[in-house]
């Protein structure tokens, strides 16, 4: 299987560097000063704090032109309609994993129905210049499932083969049958989570004001309640049945903690800011909050 990993970011980096390390065709595509310093020393990674910096030759190009089998999107959910127009004249399949609300549709009249899978990349870390910051290796890919699914929900042979190509680079890849709901779900839950962290300037600042907390948390209910359907997964209700009186806590201890630290909430930039506009329209086109 030849693989093009599209967007050099943390989660594209980071998924590129196991593929290569674990001897598959890939092949990453960058961009700018992203794609310079790329040809220059490959990708730079460390994990969290460490001094040690280790450079991974992945192949990289600056245009998806090819034969390749699968190209996985990892990009913001703002970026997805330039992907697609360059992504329209090439064959393949095209798994997205990303943050995205608006269901397959969209990334199926522009490419084809039938090229189309959706996921989500769990990969933690931060971007420090041109060098990626990984959380503890494998520890987020083993513990957490990346899932992955067939638009209909139905198993079949490309994804069975797309998660076994995922799990022999040490990534705990799954079968999602409600792919399309799970990334609903995610994203009703991570718009009001990301926004307050944005305003606030951060996810410790965040954590400093306990109104704003209390805030955000309701924020969550109310974009959750008005699901069409029960959440996906379902752990999210917990959120409606735990007493407010432990969310925020709950809360204020995640967002000081090295996993959000060390995580795109930590990103306040503009293009972060304008992931969040993109995925609250999507939100609001199928009638939840936004």
């Amino acid at each position: 299987m030849r693989i093009l990993v599209f967007g050099a970011g943390v989660l594209g980096s980071q998924l590129a560097v196991r593929l290569h390390e674990a001897g598959r065709d890939v092949v990453l595509l960058a961009r700018g000063e992203r794609l310079a310093a790329l040809r220059r020393h490959g990708v730079r990674l460390t994990e969290d704090d460490g001094p040690a910096v280790r450079a991974v030759p992945v192949p990289v190009v600056d245009h998806p032109g090819g034969d390749y089998d699968l190209t996985v999107v990892l990009v913001r959910a703002h970026q997805v309609d330039a992907v697609l127009e360059s992504l329209a004249p090439t064959g393949g399949d095209v798994l997205f994993m990303l943050n995205w609300a608006a269901g397959p549709g969209p990334l199926g009249a522009a490419l084809g129905h039938e090229r189309v899978l959706l996921g989500f990349g769990a990969f933690g870390g931060t971007m420090d210049g041109d060098v990626v910051r990984a959380r503890r290796a494998g520890a987020v890919t083993r513990r957490v499932p990346i899932p992955v699914g067939e638009p209909g929900g139905r198993s079949t042979p490309r994804l069975e083969r797309i998660i076994r190509t995922f799990r022999s680079a040490g990534i705990n890849a799954r079968h999602e049958p409600r792919a399309a709901a799970w990334l609903t779900t995610h994203a009703a839950f991570e718009v009001p989570l990301g926004r307050a962290v944005h305003a606030a300037g951060g996810p410790v600042a965040l954590a400093a004001d306990p109104a704003a907390v209390r805030s955000m948390i309701r924020d969550i209910r109310r974009s959750l309640a008005a699901l069409p359907g029960p959440p996906v997964p379902r752990a999210f209700d917990a959120l409606h049945t735990v007493p407010e009186a432990l969310l925020v806590p709950a809360f204020r201890a995640f967002l000081r903690s090295r996993t959000a630290v060390h995580s795109g909430l930590s990103d306040t930039s503009p293009s972060a800011a304008a992931e969040y506009d993109r995925l609250a329209d999507q939100l609001r086109a199928v009638g939840l909050p936004g």
